[in-house]
């Protein structure tokens, strides 16, 4: 720190007040200021605060009497009570439009996904009726559709398949189903209720990008066999590219069915018509939205008049009429069995979470509202625990479903609401009418939904904006299609964590210059016409300081001074003598990052070089004074600004450049 009663030897330092400053034509040179010390549980406060409670959940209840309060309470916990009050007949017209419109769509995708989870078509069915009634009650999205979704179910049907055959043991695998999808919910609801929601941005864009590319290809894949009429019996009960391939081009003369490729190509030709015409044309939406119920009723018609199903095409069959029995009973609370639910319904539980979110983010975004992230958790988790109790299995925010919802207008999540009640009808009064529906259709329609999972264009954005990302995308891509979905989902997990160490143990440093006619100093790779100031090098560190990247930084400032000095003496140039980090970047430091500028200083006075810091932010400035950081190499080697830094340290050539 600069003061006026001290004369140090190696350097001259000039604090004057503005007016001296105009006189001598010398800039006016600010103190660094010394923090006051901070209270230790203040601070601890105020941290929690920051990493727990960010949003200040409870800013709303602050001076309120105690009944408001309580009000208040249950508005956070059920937000239809807030919105409600305001509902109106306009708002329940495009809700019950849009309502209708996806009720449309989810029927018969649910048919489809529960086959994608190897359960009878009901459950996909039960699935869409009360999660989204518990959701339209808790939710905080306007626009988001409830209901199973072809990833989670393809995810879930692997990992199931795992432990129990769903065709020997029906019995045991519906009771895990349940049991994974109650502890999925367990999942969601814990990471709200602690307010742990920002875990799930550990899995990055990218990695999401390239896992739900490939799960939507092992989708398709998956749907072959009902595509082409293959038998169960002789199609490969794995997931991977090579072995679908296999089995696929190993049955094509006992077993593919040639009415049910006329069907499922026919029908799958019209779908993707349909969904070029609402893309091509926004009004039109409702076309793809009705199309796959379309689809179902003339093929469903179709097969009926002609008796196809007794030419080898195979149908749905009987669906259980009954509405959701309660299941709580099936569900596993000991054994060995509780143990492998638990860790299925985790990771199904993460995933389901993690579009959710984005999906709700996305339009919540484009309505200019926000989304809770934690009251979201909550809902999610409180919908999939009651869902389990009541035969469902795990259910999220469907991006295909959701759009839909929003182009057809909805208001709010009352729209869920109408939705649940068609189902509802659908499955009391209705599912004998599916009996005849080809497998086939349902194929087609899977594969027409899960091309959209397929993003190409966010694939190509990743290539060039960062090229780590990209692999980050295409490990996780390829380690669905070629291996299976939970290989990718490690894969994906595992790079995106390696990018966060990767960053934090090799923080970026960069070496300033001065810009012509401007006091302000910049990367010199950024700006080439940036000049070096003589005497002195300049290093910025772009990180927090910690253990972990500590020694690192340290090594490599010390290999820029080396760089620097070699060129300085190829070209007989005056040596370093002051080595200034500037430290605005720094957000935060730790005890090793401390004892590495230690080391750092000790390494610069062998070399007779002077260590100078720059706008160190209070935290970092803090952690320097308790440590006597300051007092060792002088309270005057500490500036506010780079500029007054370079002044002080070498005034005349300052002056000149």
């Amino acid at each position: 720190m600069p003061d006026q009663d001290d004369k140090d030897p190696n350097m001259e330092t000039k604090s004057l007040t503005s007016s001296d400053s105009q006189r001598e034509n010398v800039p006016y040179i600010h103190k660094m200021g010394v923090p006051p010390k901070q209270n230790v549980l203040k601070e601890f406060k105020s941290t929690l605060k920051e990493t727990f409670f960010s949003d200040d959940p409870l800013r709303p209840f602050k001076h309120q009497t105690r009944s408001k309060k309580f009000v208040l309470g249950l508005q956070a916990l059920f937000p239809i009570l807030d919105w409600g009050r305001s509902y109106n007949i306009k708002k329940f017209r495009g809700d019950l439009i849009s309502g209708l419109t996806i009720a449309s769509l989810c029927i018969p995708q649910d048919i489809g996904y529960s086959k994608l989870a190897n359960l009878s078509p009901q459950y996909g069915l039960y699935s869409s009726f009360v999660p989204p009634l518990i959701y339209a009650f808790m939710g905080s999205s306007r626009d988001i559709a409830i209901g199973p979704v072809a990833v989670v179910s393809l995810l879930m049907g692997t990992l199931l398949r795992q432990e129990f055959d769903p065709e020997n043991q029906p019995n045991e695998y519906l009771r895990l189903v349940f049991t994974a999808t109650f502890f999925a919910g367990i999942t969601q609801a814990t990471l709200g209720v602690l307010r742990l929601g920002f875990l799930i941005d550990f899995l990055s864009h990218a990695a999401v990008v390239g896992f739900m590319g490939g799960a939507a290809i092992t989708i398709a894949l998956q749907q072959l066999k009902g595509f082409l009429g293959i038998p169960s019996k002789h199609f490969t009960k794995e997931t991977d590219i090579i072995s679908v391939m296999k089995s696929v081009f190993g049955s094509i003369h006992h077993s593919w069915n040639w009415q049910t490729i006329v069907i499922a190509s026919s029908f799958l030709a019209f779908l993707l018509l349909t969904k070029y015409i609402g893309k091509k044309n926004k009004k039109l939406f409702w076309v793809p939205a009705i199309a796959p119920l379309i689809s179902v009723i003339l093929s469903t018609f179709f097969v009926y008049i002609t008796h196809a199903n007794k030419e080898g095409v195979a149908i749905v069959g009987h669906i259980d009429k009954r509405i959701n029995p309660p299941s709580l009973d099936k569900i596993y609370f000991s054994g060995e069995n509780l143990l492998k639910g638990f860790k299925i319904g985790i990771v199904a539980g993460m995933i389901a979470l993690t579009e959710a979110v984005a999906i709700g983010r996305t339009f919540a975004s484009m309505k200019d509202y926000q989304v809770d992230g934690n009251k979201e958790m909550v809902a999610l988790g409180t919908m999939n625990i009651i869902g389990s109790m009541t035969s469902c299995y795990v259910a999220t925010g469907s991006f295909s479903r959701s759009a839909v919802n929003y182009m057809a207008g909805c208001q709010t999540a009352v729209s869920n609401i109408v939705m649940s009640i068609v189902v509802l009808l659908t499955v009391k009064f209705l599912t004998p009418l599916f009996e005849y529906t080809p497998n086939a259709i349902l194929s087609s329609i899977i594969i027409s939904a899960v091309i959209g999972l397929i993003d190409y264009d966010a694939a190509i954005l990743i290539w060039k904006i960062d090229k780590l990302d990209f692999v980050a995308c295409m490990g996780a891509f390829l380690g669905v299609v070629f291996k299976s979905v939970e290989i990718g989902l490690l894969i994906a997990v595992i790079i995106s964590f390696a990018k966060i160490l990767l960053q934090v143990t090799r923080p970026r440093t960069a070496i300033l210059g001065k810009i012509p006619m401007t006091s302000v100093y910049r990367n010199i790779g950024q700006y080439p016409e940036a000049i070096k100031v003589p005497g002195v090098l300049i290093v910025r560190v772009d990180s927090a300081i910690y253990f972990s990247n500590s020694n690192y930084t340290k090594e490599r400032i010390l290999r820029w001074l080396i760089e620097e000095e070699d060129n300085l003496k190829a070209n007989y140039e005056p040596r370093i003598q002051f080595l200034i980090v500037e430290m605005s970047p720094v957000t935060d430091i730790d005890t090793s990052g401390i004892r590495a500028f230690e080391e750092l200083y000790r390494s610069l006075q062998k070399r007779d070089v002077q260590l100078v810091l720059a706008n160190p932010g209070q935290l970092v400035l803090d952690k320097l004074y308790a440590a006597g950081f300051p007092e060792l190499i002088g309270e005057n080697k500490i500036f506010l600004t780079v500029g007054d830094a370079v002044h002080t340290c070498a005034p005349k050539i300052a002056h000149d450049v």
